[in-house]
């Protein structure tokens, strides 16, 4: 018997182009939220028409609006953390009910769910006690396909994420600066939980990554992200190599260093929880040591082949 109570928080702005089809993947899912509330953050398009429709047509979705000026405009409101700031304010309406869920999670606001996609998420939760936050995998669409966008294992993006309630008190909620969605899982793997990423439980992300306010301005706000979230030198640069691939190719890279130096230069507030700093670098070390073993493995493998004369 399912005995899970789940909560789902999207925060939006101006998402009349998408949020249909998210109330419509919510609608379809196999295994639907006991609540879904939509928090509108200052829409100034056609989004807070469409969401009254789309709540008189969905028993389980509420709508709240921020007060006004609640996140101020910015040429990057992104970078101002305005959806965690907006996905709090939408928490404390709650009140008291938010006890009675077993799980809640956040979900922007164009990204569409696959039709079991909360159904698999829960399931992983049912077969690891210790599992603290779970996600799916997002597809972003390239020359007309539908194709995963790279995340490590243990990483469950910020744009459809889920907590069991034990862990979201435990790391005490979610922390309104950038790269929270990093932040978040350090503490709860410091607190014991395990955090993962699932690929067969997938959604449609109906805009790319990090291009909101513009790809290069995305790449810039995700180094400075990285300096905030305790990334050390050694890492953001093999991170930077890996940026670079993505386009505009080359400049993405920079981009991303320089969102990182700019925050160093200008001594950027980081992260400060007692002992957070040194978990993350110890898990840095472990995954690029694990890397080069994996790698001289690989390379011993291929000289061996080389060298077999048969």
């Amino acid at each position: 018997m399912d005995d899970h109570r789940l909560l789902i928080i999207t925060p939006v702005r101006n998402e009349a182009a998408h949020i249909e089809k998210v109330a419509a993947g919510l609608a379809g899912q196999s295994r639907r939220p006991e609540r879904w509330l939509v928090v509108d953050d200052g829409s100034d398009d056609e989004t807070p028409a469409i969401l009254r429709g789309l709540s008189a047509e969905l028993d389980f979705m509420r709508v709240v609006s921020t007060p006004p000026d609640f996140t101020a405009k910015a040429a990057d409101r992104l970078a101002r953390a305005a959806a965690p700031r907006a996905f709090n304010y939408g928490l404390g309406t709650i009140g008291a009910e938010r006890e009675g869920f077993t799980h809640l999670g956040k979900l922007d606001g164009d990204v569409e769910l696959c039709p079991d996609y909360y159904e698999q998420v829960l399931a992983e939760f049912d077969r690891n006690p210790r599992l603290g936050i779970a996600g799916g995998s997002i597809l972003e669409q390239h020359d007309g396909d539908w194709r995963p966008t790279a995340s490590a294992a243990e990483h469950v993006r910020g744009a459809l994420k889920l907590y069991t309630r034990e862990c979201f008190a435990a790391i005490g909620g979610v922390r309104e600066v950038l790269a929270w969605d990093a932040v978040d899982e350090v503490i709860a793997r410091m607190q014991g939980f395990e955090t993962r990423c699932f690929p067969a439980a997938e959604a449609l992300h109906h805009r790319h990554t990090g291009s909101a306010d513009g790809r290069l301005r995305g790449h810039v706000r995700w180094g400075r992200g990285h300096w905030i979230a305790r990334h050390g030198p050694v890492w953001t640069l093999a991170r930077s190599a890996k940026v670079a691939t993505q386009p505009p190719r080359g400049v993405s890279g920079l981009a991303y260093l320089y969102g990182y130096s700019s925050a160093a230069v200008r001594r950027v507030p980081r992260v400060d929880v007692a002992g957070y700093r040194e978990f993350i670098r110890a898990e840095h070390r472990r995954r690029i040591l694990g890397r080069i073993r994996v790698q001289g493995t690989k390379e011993a493998r291929t000289a061996g082949r080389s060298s077999y004369t048969g």
